[in-house]
């Protein structure tokens, strides 16, 4: 019964409950994991991935991309596009479930938090200063480093040196985004994957949240759009390094 769209499907799902999870258990009043803080926000998203990553292979996927960005990366460097209709839809599908399970987790915090800007980032990014050209940059410099890095990890991983054990690749990758997360986060709270902000904003817009505004559709594009040309920049490199 597994697949690689379930493995994705599920792994991202899991990866959104967690993710957006930190950040709603910070943020919500009355919640007990109230002001926890920036660390804890970068440290939860990197529990986060690594059990994506966990489910994701569990369940069908035998890369566990659980980013469209990762996956687009991975299509430019090998020259394969053939992943992208599998895997980007169930990206997005588990990222829209995930982010409902956590409204549903949180249901009586909603209405006990006033700020509407709070809410808003339980579910999707933004940018501290909001600065349309710094704001773009922010998320391809992040998402660049992001595939760069894996890349490396799993030419490290796969390749004939054989350097990094095979099953410590997935913490190693979650190191990777709590670094990405504490050095170049706290612009635009590295979205770095379309799938984490497009689905929540979407289940945002669309879910009855006690007081909720805007979905700040506006701002929207680039952390969709920033992290695929960040891919695309890096993909293009590591095929020319053949890395």
């Amino acid at each position: 019964m597994t697949s690689p769209f379930l493995g994705e499907f599920l792994g991202t799902m899991t990866l959104i409950v967690l993710g957006d999870g930190v950040v709603a258990g910070a943020l919500l009043k009355q919640s007990k994991g109230e002001n926890a803080g920036w660390i804890a926000i970068t440290a939860g998203w990197a529990f986060a991935v690594l059990a994506g990553i966990f489910v994701a292979t569990a369940t069908g996927s035998p890369d566990a991309h659980l980013n469209p960005a990762v996956t687009v990366a991975g299509a430019v460097s090998a020259g394969d596009f053939s992943k992208l209709v599998v895997y980007i839809p169930a990206q997005m599908l588990g990222a829209f479930v995930g982010a409902a399970i956590v409204w549903l987790h949180y249901l009586p915090h909603w209405a006990a938090t006033p700020e509407q800007d709070l809410k808003l980032a339980c579910f999707c990014t933004g940018p501290a200063i909001r600065d349309a050209k710094a704001n773009w940059t922010s998320e391809i410099i992040a998402t660049f480093f992001l595939i760069l890095t894996i890349s490396a990890l799993v030419t490290n991983t796969l390749g004939a040196s054989g350097a990094i054990p095979r099953g410590v690749a997935p913490y190693m990758v979650g190191m990777l985004v709590w670094g990405i997360g504490l050095s170049l986060g706290g612009t635009t709270g590295y979205a770095i994957n379309p799938a984490r902000d497009l689905g929540p904003r979407l289940a945002h817009a669309v879910l009855p949240i006690a007081g909720k505004g805007s979905s700040d559709w506006g701002y929207a594009l680039i952390p969709v759009a920033g992290p695929v040309i960040g891919a695309v920049l890096a993909g293009l490199l590591v095929r020319a390094l053949g890395i």
